[in-house]
Order: C-alpha cells, then sequence, then structure tokens
C-alpha cells in the first residue's frame, strides 16, 4: 500500500488537551462566543451554524451544526433538519463560489465508531474536493494517508 504523508494533521491526533479552554460542549459554546472570525463561525441561523473545521482535510472543510445538543440524528426535530440543511446547501454555494471545487464530501460520523472524535454533539462535514486530491484512497486506490511527518 502506497503512503502520502499529511503532517498537518498530527497535531489534532497528538493533542490531549483539545479545545481544554472550553468548559463543556466545544460545540455548544463557540455560538455563544462573539468573536466569530477568532473562532471560525463562518455563518450563523436560528437553529445551526457553520464552523470552519481546525484540522481540515482540505483547504475549506466545515462542519454545519445544530445549535441543540444531541449526538443522535434521530433526535433531531423536522425544523432543524431543514434549518441544517438549508445552512449547509449555501455554505456548498460559497465554496463553489470562493474554492471552485470539483466536488465534495457530504456526511456525519455518528458516534466514535464511526470516527467521530466529538461524537455526543451532531455535526455535518462539508469537504471540499479536487480530482486528485487524496478522496478515498485507502478505499479505492489501495493508498494510506499517514498524518505524521517522515521523521514522526
Amino acid at each position: 500500500m502506497d503512503r502520502v504523508f499529511a503532517p498537518w494533521r498530527i497535531e489534532w491526533v497528538e493533542r490531549p488537551e483539545r479545545n481544554e479552554d472550553i468548559e463543556g460542549c466545544v460545540f455548544c459554546t463557540l455560538p455563544e462566543r462573539e468573536a466569530d472570525r477568532e473562532n471560525n463561525l463562518l455563518a450563523r441561523g436560528d437553529l445551526a451554524y457553520v464552523l470552519l473545521n481546525n484540522y481540515p482535510y482540505n483547504p475549506g472543510h466545515a462542519m454545519v451544526i445544530p445549535h441543540e445538543h444531541t449526538g443522535e440524528y434521530r433526535d433531531l426535530d423536522a425544523e432543524t433538519l431543514l434549518a441544517k440543511e438549508r445552512l449547509l446547501q449555501r455554505t456548498v454555494e460559497a465554496m463553489d463560489t470562493a474554492l471552485s471545487p470539483d466536488g465534495y464530501n457530504v456526511g456525519y460520523n455518528l458516534g466514535s465508531g464511526a470516527g467521530g472524535s466529538i461524537d455526543d454533539h451532531l455535526h455535518a462535514h462539508v469537504v471540499p474536493r479536487w480530482a486528485g486530491d487524496t478522496n478515498f484512497m485507502p478505499v479505492v486506490g489501495d493508498t494510506k494517508v499517514i498524518t505524521g511527518g517522515r521523521s514522526s
């Protein structure tokens, strides 16, 4: 299997004190702060908001996050689901204009077994993709992305 190095991700992997300056749920706390720019909060809605991922898989990697604190998709009511999806749609439109990607990965990691590192507050990832980037390399290309640099 081939390996591709993505050393910018190692800070997230090795950082045990993730969000230690925040008491409680990071996704509940960030929208309460007024410093949107400093917190990478891109857009606000009544029921959801958009946040740039601090440890992106690709440039522009954002998350659409409902204000309601739940890790269960089935717990969201229809109004919240619709508001979240409309905000996701606006996010993709903004990325089309700003980044011109070739496509997107949009989805959820529901539970820690699915890779969710913050699995108690539902959030949708919106990852812009370009032809030739890492895509689903381990599955399709028999290639593994390594988060550490060569000296790790």
